[in-house]
């Protein structure tokens, strides 16, 4: 064969090997957990178990819809930030030298920013978390323990 019918075969089924190699490294088909599934927070499927009152129902959606506007708008107005530090970023990796202590002080303050964001979020998910009775906690906290074992397995 040919060396450059050799370098097309390679370029058609090298990029066909790492996209299924990738598959197979997630989990497949079969082993595909869901979207959102064995994240971090607050799962519909363990609050639908809760056995809700209306009321419980009301107030969860209403904090849902009060956070999602918040986070919308929160998005616009960091738009700005999120350009002055993709900006940064390429001016430090253009560079002729880095400069290491303006990228640590760069990283130093955009982790203070998600670091924030976190933070909010962990108070929205208490804050609707403490919708829940006691007994409705208790279940909860069993319900996540389950839904992590699954995720861990």
């Amino acid at each position: 064969m040919k060396t450059k019918n050799k370098l097309i075969l390679s370029a058609v089924i090298l990029p066909l090997i790492v996209g299924s190699a990738s598959v197979f490294a997630y989990g497949g088909k079969d082993g595909h957990r869901g979207k959102n599934k064995c994240r971090p927070g607050i799962d519909r499927s363990v609050m639908k178990q809760l056995d809700l009152t209306q009321e419980q129902k009301d107030k969860l959606k209403d904090m849902k819809q009060a956070n999602k506007q918040e986070r919308k708008e929160e998005f616009q107005k960091n738009a700005e930030a999120r350009k002055a530090y993709h900006d940064q970023i390429q001016k430090l990796v253009l560079a002729d030298n880095f400069d290491q202590n303006a990228a640590d002080a760069l990283a130093k303050q955009m982790a203070e920013a998600q670091v924030q964001q976190r933070v909010e979020k962990m108070k929205q998910q208490h804050d609707m978390l403490n919708v829940l009775t006691p007994a409705q906690k208790t279940k909860y906290v069993q319900l996540e323990q389950a839904k992590m074992e699954q995720c861990r397995s």
